[in-house]
């Protein structure tokens, strides 16, 4: 099929002063689509070669127009006030909800284009008239998502999986007890209630944009990190903590921090109210408060370079496979088939 393809980020390292978590996997999963037999042209600005000036040469197609395509696939844009609501040209304004307005309206609504959007974000309202029209087919990377939706997991690379070596990551020099990389955005709970109370008794760094630093004043925030640092942090750390938003934790959505940490071998500690907690990690790793953080990071310092720290990368490293591109990529044709199907249908009724 030729996917007419919308996203809001970058492919590659993209800029450090913006948050863009897509960064980890979607790359993969585009070259994934295009490895079987898909063509892909991109919809919205090359914000790489624009902002970052990473020329990708004639790997990708950019397209500002509406070029014809079988499907349109949108990783969902919503409203940021004050960013992308202002006039075009406008200071500050970026052009991503309009450009995605723009789409829906010329594909979905006049052209019944098969549809497919991944709220990747969970900013999609439930009663969105999307979610009704024949030709759309809703996503979201959570194991249990919105009644009609589909499952898409952000997906970890094969190779990625595939190359890790459990034993090889237990005996990296660790020298950070704990670390986090990742934006505050509505994780103020669970970061007062599992992060800060270790933070408070381990060195440790926080990567990331965490706006009023001021109110945890015993906590190392470093800023924003380059997206090539990611790795770098978690491989000299110990442990983390998968903190989630509530909207995320009710539902079992996981974001990229797990593969981009265990690929790292630090181990990931998940609070227990994450739905389906179990199958991102390993019981030993789920915590249900700030006091267990400390206890289990005790453990793992007495573990650190062992048999026993090997294994417990590795039972990480096995529930990623939930996440492995290959099967997400069925997933996502899977979808594409049904939606197609369903626009085919919608139109020989018509």
């Amino acid at each position: 099929m030729k996917i007419g393809y919308s996203f809001w980020g970058f492919l590659g390292n993209g800029i450090t002063d913006t948050p863009d978590g897509g960064r980890s996997h979607r790359r993969p999963l585009v070259d994934a689509l295009l490895a079987r037999g898909h063509e892909i042209v991109f919809l919205q600005a090359n914000r790489d070669l624009l902002e970052a000036g990473d020329d990708l040469g004639g790997a990708y197609t950019f397209d500002g127009g509406i070029p014809d395509i079988d499907v349109l696939f949108l990783e969902w844009r919503w409203l940021i006030d004050g960013r992308n609501n202002t006039p075009c040209g406008a200071e500050g304004h970026t052009c991503d909800l309009h450009r995605q307005a723009e789409l829906v309206k010329r594909y979905t609504l006049l052209r019944s284009t098969p549809t497919v959007i991944w709220d990747k974000d969970r900013q999609m309202r439930e009663h969105n008239v999307l979610r009704r029209v024949p030709c759309v087919a809703v996503c979201e990377a959570a194991l249990t998502p919105t009644p009609g939706a589909h499952r898409l997991l952000f997906p970890v690379d094969d190779r990625l999986l595939d190359q890790a070596d459990p034993n090889a990551l237990a005996k990296r020099s660790r020298e950070t007890a704990l670390c986090y990389v990742g934006n505050r955005y509505d994780r103020d709970g669970q970061f007062e209630r599992y992060f800060s109370p270790a933070a408070a008794c381990f060195d440790h760094q926080v990567g990331g944009k965490w706006t009023d630093p001021s109110r945890w004043p015993h906590i190392t925030f470093l800023g924003r990190v380059p997206f090539a640092e990611v790795d770098r942090l978690y491989s000299g750390a110990l442990a983390t903590v998968l903190l989630l938003p509530e909207r995320y934790a009710a539902v079992g959505q996981m974001t990229q921090r797990i593969f981009e940490a265990v690929l790292a071998g630090c181990l990931p500690l998940a609070p227990a109210d994450i739905q389906h907690v179990e199958q991102f990690v390993p019981e030993e790793l789920v915590v249900k408060s700030g006091g267990q953080v400390i206890r289990r990071i005790t453990e793992f310092q007495k573990i650190a370079g062992s048999h026993r720290h090997a294994e417990l990368i590795a039972a990480c490293l096995g529930r990623l496979e939930l996440f492995r591109l290959s099967r997400q990529v069925d997933a996502l044709e899977t979808v594409l088939a049904t939606v197609t199907g369903a626009a085919e249908a919608q139109r020989g009724a018509a």
